[in-house]
């Protein structure tokens, strides 16, 4: 998928050696902004999003027509207050909203790069977005934001720029990939390389589309990301606008239902490409490994001040892992806040209408700015 809108987009020319030994350059990161960038240039946030994310992370989306994905934490008067920061939001390198991925051309064939695209980490995609900081001037953030695979790109940059944020929001996240988030990811993968349309990832070249196995593989994921509660709570075992079983393979259930449309409105915003490639780069951060299994060390010559937040239902990435980044943290002295917040939400919470976590949220930043 190629997303053909006038969207705002850098090109880096400088060269980038990724963690696979490639090199790329004269690469397009596509970003959005969101509020003013202040004199002194101190007002900025970097904000990172998570797996099926993009740049618009405020706003209207203008391919889904929706709003964007984090409309209720960003905006005037919001928990990232527009009216006082000012917010970039950039597509990862490996995506399919502008930001150089699978869908692009490849150089020196002249095709689609498809499954010839290099393999990515969260390390590659966070010195990629660096490049938007000396774009627009900024020596230093006021803050690193995030959820989920965001939160781990959060991790990644101040590893990697100790000195290039005031503070750092890491949500619902992790230090490292779990084997169950590895063999979850891995069941979505399989779900696209199966599908026939696949083409061993040349379905662009081929004019086919393997919308099937994307869909099932956002349908898995998406189980990922709510929790036993609150499906309960929303559909039970509740029917499909009928009063009895069909005995039959139909969406029978309300929760059935909704799975599926989930994977139907999937396909028509995202590429099975830069699927594949973003759960390999999550499957592959272990930031701890970076530092000869030393987490600690990661963080060692920052300052930068920390807000970690964790929600008690999110079962993909729970509390514990959360904690695990604060102990870590704790071990060097650094300055760092930790928040649980009640929801049944699951993982999806930081995406949600939750007030105290956008109360949380919106106070750390505030009383830090």
């Amino acid at each position: 998928m190629n997303i053909e809108l006038n969207i705002k987009t850098l090109i880096v020319k400088k060269p980038l050696k990724l963690d696979c030994g490639k090199v790329i350059k004269d690469f397009p990161i596509a970003y959005e902004t969101f509020g003013s960038l202040n004199e002194k240039k101190d007002n900025a946030i970097l904000a990172f999003h998570a797996l099926t994310g993009d740049q618009f992370v405020a706003g209207v989306n203008p391919v889904t027509k929706k709003d964007g994905w984090w409309s209720y934490a960003v905006g005037p008067g919001k928990a990232i207050d527009t009216n006082k920061y000012f917010v970039i939001c950039s597509n990862v390198i490996g995506g399919c909203m502008g930001s150089y991925g699978p869908s692009h051309i490849n150089p020196d064939t002249k095709q689609i790069f498809g499954a010839n695209f290099p393999v990515i980490t969260i390390n590659d995609m966070v010195n990629a977005q660096y490049n938007l900081l000396e774009h627009f001037g900024i020596k230093r953030l006021f803050s690193v934001v995030g959820g989920s695979m965001g939160g781990m790109q959060v991790l990644q940059f101040v590893s990697n720029f100790p000195n290039k944020a005031k503070t750092a929001i890491p949500i619902a996240c992790t230090s490292s990939h779990s084997a169950q988030n590895i063999a979850l990811n891995e069941l979505g993968r399989q779900a696209i390389t199966a599908d026939i349309n696949w083409s061993e990832g040349n379905y662009t070249i081929e004019k086919k589309n393997p919308n099937k196995g994307l869909a099932v593989a956002r349908m898995a994921a998406h189980i990922t990301y709510l929790s036993k509660k609150g499906l309960q709570e929303k559909f039970g075992r509740k029917l499909q606008e009928r009063d009895d079983l069909k005995f039959g393979f139909d969406a029978d259930f309300q929760i059935e239902s909704y799975l599926r449309y989930q994977g139907s409105v999937f396909v028509d915003r995202f590429d099975a490409n830069s699927y594949l490639y973003i759960t390999r780069a999550m499957d592959y951060f272990d930031l701890g490994k970076q530092f000869n299994d030393n987490l600690s060390d990661a963080f060692k010559k920052t300052k930068t001040k920390f807000f970690i937040i964790s929600f008690t239902s999110d079962w993909l990435y729970p509390t514990q892992e959360n904690k695990d980044i604060v102990i870590a943290l704790n071990a060097i002295g650094a300055d760092v806040g930790f928040v649980e917040i009640e929801t049944d939400k699951g993982h999806d919470s930081f995406l949600l209408d939750i007030p105290d976590f956008l109360n949380a949220f919106k106070n750390f930043l505030d009383k830090s700015y």
